[in-house]
C-alpha cells in the first residue's frame, strides 16, 4: 500500500502495520478529503480494527462539501466500527471538548491531546513515527 501524500494531508509512517497516522496542514480541500475517505476505505476493506492519530497543528479548516461526498460518508460510517482508538493532536479547543465528549458516546476510543502530548498521543496508539524507530 502506498503512502498518502496529498497538498493537505500527509501519511505520517509508523511502527505498527495497524496504525495509521496523518498530518493536516492548511486548508483541506474536497479532493483532498476524498482521497484520504478512499484510501481508509482500502485500510478498512484489508484490515478489522486500525488505530488511528491525526496531527491538526497547521489545520485551518475544509471544504463543508466534501461532508456530502460518498466516500467521506462512508469511511466515517465505517472507522465507528473499524477504529480502535483515536487520537488527535493539536486540534482547537472546541473540536478537543468535542472530541472527550464523543469519547463517551461511540464505540471509538478517542482522545484528544495537546501539541505538547504527542508522544503521549503516540504511546496511545500503540506506536511511533517510523522516522523515530532508531
Amino acid at each position: 500500500m502506498t503512502m498518502l501524500n496529498l497538498p493537505s494531508v500527509k501519511q505520517i509512517p509508523t511502527t505498527s502495520e495497524t496504525v495509521f497516522a496523518f498530518d493536516v496542514q492548511g486548508h483541506v480541500s474536497d479532493d483532498d478529503a476524498e482521497a484520504l475517505a478512499e484510501f481508509m476505505n482500502d485500510v478498512f476493506d484489508r484490515r478489522d480494527k486500525v488505530n488511528m492519530l491525526m496531527r491538526l497543528d497547521g489545520f485551518t479548516g475544509s471544504d463543508k462539501t466534501a461532508l456530502f461526498d460518498g466516500d467521506v460518508i462512508e469511511s466515517r460510517w465505517r472507522s465507528l466500527f473499524n477504529v480502535e482508538k483515536y487520537a488527535v493532536v493539536g486540534a482547537p479547543d472546541g473540536a478537543s471538548k468535542m472530541i472527550d465528549f464523543m469519547d463517551k458516546l461511540l464505540p471509538v476510543d478517542a482522545k484528544a491531546f495537546s501539541s505538547k502530548q504527542e508522544r503521549d498521543a503516540w504511546d496511545f496508539v500503540g506506536a511511533v513515527k517510523a522516522t523515530d524507530a532508531v
